[in-house]
């Protein structure tokens, strides 16, 4: 886990600092909008690791 060694106080330096940045009002569309990447993210890539075990089918059942 690459932010294992944050800690409470470096998640809270973390979170005033957005707070001062962006607001109140414009934290949850942010999170909102890292969670909608981060998923789209995930299925792109479980789409690249099932597309991956599907090329090494042959090709005759597939048409062109």
């Amino acid at each position: 886990m690459p932010f294992g060694n944050i800690g409470i106080g470096g998640l809270l330096l973390i979170v005033i600092v957005l707070l001062l940045l962006f607001g109140p009002s414009k934290l949850p569309e942010l999170g909102r909008a890292f969670g909608r990447t981060l998923s789209e993210f995930k299925e792109s890539t479980r789409g690249l690791m099932s597309g991956d075990k599907d090329d090494n089918k042959p090709q005759d059942d597939k048409k062109a």
